[in-house]
């Protein structure tokens, strides 16, 4: 079947290839939480190496530079606020491991993708995974139909420590508590992260050269995504399907047209196209209203509190919350709620200048190669996701798509730098 074979040519594509192709065998064992800040940092001793290089003579994109800027002020915003409220010094080290495996992660992985790491072997491996998703999904099934215990066993890697042990455990399915269906989150901590990867392997997917392992990746993803029962990672998919379209439109001469057809139709049809659109958003909402609910009510106690007691540098750590919202994470589900209260307006500025320059950057070059659509597609995705997840604590299964973003942002400072446009299978040349 794999009539266009990608192997590993070097030390840093050998650890991405291994990291993404073992993520069932880590999981199993419960060392997939761990394995992500491990090759993050390997990755980042690997980019010193080659940087540190005599020959080399590459700079760093102002896209790079930002993330990597943005993370470290996350550093010293955590800093700060045990600081200001007096947390201790155990909880500062304990907050610090935490951050070099969460924020730090985000700027480690997008600042890989100045290493000499093809964009076609990150596919190739995502894909991997989604064929040992096709194959493994029986068995999860099934085991939900004969009632087998939804999770078998916790692994004993949880002394390390993490999040919750939700990481380290093997989860066969769940069941919602609200509508009482089975749920499936696979390799990953809940069900709607599982949508949130699916959503990056479907992007990979798509750049996929090769037909066989392209409809692989596309129907694993769809299929993670149905599993996961995810209203936020439908949406997405749908977005990222009909992304090139939107670009092609956003950047054509029928752009004008296009603007004056649809304010015509505004004009003439606003209250109705309003009310349309007030009517999907309820019933979006209302597919899983004790979700709905849980989610706003930690989104108003991380607003409250954010601007009565820390606005400038948040909390310091995370708390939970009361009996109301189930005991969860104040800010959680929401990585800019969660950064307001733990971060204060420091945090959340941190992350909303890389992310944005990001969008605006890639995407005024989307067009111009490939690789940089991707990296825009996948900032997109981020961005999608800040409204539903927390991006700091999914990190370690997310880190592909930041690859890609750090990839596109060196191809899209080498076309800059050159006097003509790269081919469209021309590899990024600014790698050191």
């Amino acid at each position: 079947m794999d009539t266009q074979a990608i192997t590993p040519e070097n030390t840093a594509e050998r650890i991405v290839w291994f990291a993404l192709t073992a993520t069932y065998p880590l999981y199993f064992i419960g060392a997939l939480y761990i394995s992500g800040p491990v090759i993050a940092w390997l990755l980042f001793f690997l980019f010193v190496h080659q940087w540190l290089l005599p020959q080399n003579n590459s700079s760093m994109p102002v896209g790079i530079l930002l993330w990597v800027i943005g993370m470290l002020t996350m550093l010293v915003a955590l800093i700060v606020g045990h600081l200001d409220w007096q947390l201790g010094t155990g909880k500062l080290i304990k907050s610090s491991i935490g951050w070099a495996k969460g924020w730090a992660l985000l700027a480690l992985f997008i600042l890989a993708g100045m290493l000499p790491i093809r964009p076609e072997l990150i596919y190739r491996a995502a894909m991997k995974v989604c064929l040992h998703t096709l194959l493994l999904c029986p068995v999860f099934i099934v085991s939900w139909i004969v009632g087998l215990p939804d999770t078998p066993y916790v692994s004993p890697l949880k002394v390390i420590g993490g999040p919750g042990p939700e990481f380290f455990a093997v989860s066969l399915y769940e069941i919602d508590p609200g509508s009482g269906l089975p749920r499936w989150r696979l390799f990953t901590p809940w069900a709607p992260a599982l949508g949130f990867v699916a959503n990056i392997f479907f992007l990979f997917a798509l750049q996929e050269k090769s037909k066989q392992w392209r409809i692989i990746g596309i129907s694993a993803s769809i299929l993670m995504i149905l599993m996961s029962q995810s209203r936020l990672a439908a949406v997405t998919l749908v977005c990222i399907a009909l992304l090139p379209i939107f670009l092609r439109i956003a950047f054509s001469i029928y752009c004008t047209l296009f603007g004056a057809v649809f304010s015509l139709i505004f004009a003439l049809s606003g209250s109705k196209i309003i009310e349309f659109i007030v009517n999907f958003w309820e019933s979006f909402k209302g597919a899983r209203a004790d979700s709905t609910r849980v989610r706003a009510t930690l989104a108003n106690i991380a607003v409250q509190r954010w601007q009565s007691e820390a606005p400038i540098w948040g909390h310091g750590i995370v708390e939970r919350g009361p009996h109301l919202v189930e005991y969860m994470p104040i800010g959680s589900h929401h990585s800019w709620y969660g950064l307001l209260f733990v971060k204060g307006i420091v945090g959340f500025f941190a992350l909303a200048i890389p992310l944005v320059f990001s969008l605006l950057s890639l995407g005024w070059q989307a067009l111009k190669h490939p690789y940089i659509q991707t990296g825009f597609a996948s900032s997109a995705i981020l961005m999608l996701y800040t409204f539903g997840e927390n991006l700091e604590i999914l990190a370690y299964l997310i880190w592909p798509a930041l690859l890609s973003m750090g990839q596109a942002h060196c191809t899209a400072q080498q076309l800059k730098l050159s006097s003509s446009s790269y081919p469209s299978t021309a590899e990024p040349q600014n790698k050191v």
